[in-house]
């Protein structure tokens, strides 16, 4: 019997804003253990929230930009449990009215993932796992308790692990396009939990769920659900059953591990007494609406349609905001868009993922890149010391001009010092000119090379393509 698989994400997502959602601690990344807290955020007795009007307006952004319904009036809820990491053993959630309903995202194939809803809560702290000598022990870092999340949920509408990685990567372009989370998951402020199930072909009723965690990169991600596709898989065609559970990702074993059996959880909610109600008006909505900036698919349109770029280019392009940004930036400098998307694909994201650099920490400015660009067209450079030029751009930061200049790697066009060097090299390699007059013309390719290589790449490869085939012609005779 074949088997498919039905896959639903919960997407969390911690928004940018520079203080906590319910008081005024500091949510820098990285701050030394319990620094970034307070009274609030700690739970203790007498404290009271207070909610970030900021994390609102970010969660509002983020449902209009991914086509949702946005309530008029949403509360707040307290979700009860009790975890080493929940300092006040509830955490503040929205249960039965969130924020934001009724959404989609479309995937580049056209089909659309509907999200059932978009709802505002806090994070809870960090545990840290440690082992001494003797034993085992636990450490709480609640830097990150009352950090704002949003949680996006998806209906259970994904086929595939390739579509689950389409939609959560296009999650985190729409919000950084949005400026309203890094998605930075190797930081955590990105993390998806996975339910999967398996049905028999075409049947109505869905398979026992299984919910994933531990998901901390897109190829985790992928890599979970192929795993648990075939374990499930293989657990049906044996006629067995599929317990309901969450298991986690073994990411030195690539497999899944159970962590305890998915039962049905009360957690108590009730209305957050502390805070309440959320009340938004058209008009805040509508501004909010306006002030949304061109989204990733619209702008990839909009580039394959106005730099008629391929649709590959206009997709690795636009896939960052910054990169998007840079991108426009040079062609104010350069006409030239399929030359700027070349150089700018090849060897500047060569140079930034060598440098494991954030596309926000690009080092090399759109009028270098475009007087580089420039400085090739007009043949002042080959496109082989330009490539060179750049990497000196990008570590020194200084004008390709100036560098060109000072290391005297101008193009070579003079043809009398081409005929020297070509004559030189003809000499030293008789062989390949043997070649080409028997007929293997490929051998011209050769010698153009070691022309190149004679001139440490500053030879113009067109003149000195013709020069070779006047100096071969001559010899032919």
């Amino acid at each position: 019997m074949k088997f498919e698989p039905v896959i639903g994400l919960e997407v969390h997502a911690e928004l940018s804003t520079k203080t906590k959602i319910f008081c005024a601690c500091a949510t820098a990344f990285g701050g030394a253990p319990n620094t970034q807290t307070c009274p609030v955020c700690l739970g203790l007795p007498g404290a009271l929230p207070v909610l970030n009007r900021k994390v609102v307006e970010y969660c509002v952004r983020a449902g209009l930009a991914l086509n949702c319904q946005i309530a008029e009036e949403s509360r707040l809820d307290r979700k009860n449990y009790f975890y080493p990491d929940l300092p006040k053993a509830y955490q503040i959630s929205q249960d039965d009215q969130p924020l934001c309903r009724d959404g989609f995202l479309q995937l580049d194939s056209g089909k659309k993932i509907r999200i059932a809803r978009i709802h505002l809560e806090e994070d809870a702290g960090k545990l840290v796992h440690c082992r001494g000598e003797r034993e085992r022990y636990l450490l709480v870092d609640y830097n990150r308790a009352s950090i704002p999340l949003i949680e996006i949920v998806s209906a259970p509408e994904l086929s595939t692990p390739e579509e689950a990685v389409e939609y959560l990567e296009k999650i985190r372009r729409i919000l950084e396009y949005l400026e309203i989370s890094d998605g930075k998951m190797e930081e955590g402020s990105l993390r998806c939990d996975v339910n999967i199930s398996l049905k028999p072909a075409g049947a109505e009723q869905l398979g026992t769920k299984i919910e994933l965690k531990n998901l901390n990169s897109f190829k985790a991600l992928a890599r979970a659900l192929a795993y648990e596709i075939q374990r499930q898989s293989a657990l049906l065609a044996e006629g067995k059953a599929v317990r309901p559970e969450t298991r986690k990702w073994d990411e030195a074993k690539q497999q899944t591990l159970a962590m305890r059996s998915k039962e049905s959880s009360d957690y108590r909610w009730f209305p957050e007494p502390d805070l309440g109600p959320i009340e938004l008006d058209s008009k805040e909505v509508a501004a909010i609406a306006a002030s949304l900036p061109e989204l990733p698919d619209e702008k990839k349109r909009r580039f394959m349609e106005d730099y008629r770029l391929p649709e590959y280019d206009a997709g690795l392009i636009t896939s960052s905001k910054y990169l998007a940004d840079f991108f426009e930036a040079v062609l104010r400098h350069y006409n030239n868009p399929k030359a700027a998307s070349n150089l700018i694909m090849g060897e500047l994201l060569r140079l930034m993922g060598e440098q494991r650099l954030a596309m926000k920490e690009l080092p090399v400015s759109p009028v270098h890149m475009g007087e580089l660009l420039k400085l090739i067209d007009e043949g002042k450079i080959s496109l082989t010391v330009g490539k060179s030029v750049l990497e000196k751009v990008f570590f020194s930061g200084r004008a390709p001009a100036e560098i060109i200049k000072t290391e005297g790697l101008a193009q070579i066009s003079d043809q009398a010092q081409l005929r020297t060097v070509i004559s030189k090299v003809l000499k030293e390699h008789p062989q390949s000119v043997a070649d080409y007059l028997g007929g293997k013309k490929k051998a011209a390719g050769f010698l153009v090379g070691q022309i190149m290589k004679e001139t440490n790449g500053r030879a113009n490869p067109q003149v000195a393509k013709e020069l070779l085939n006047e100096e071969l012609e001559k010899v032919e005779k």
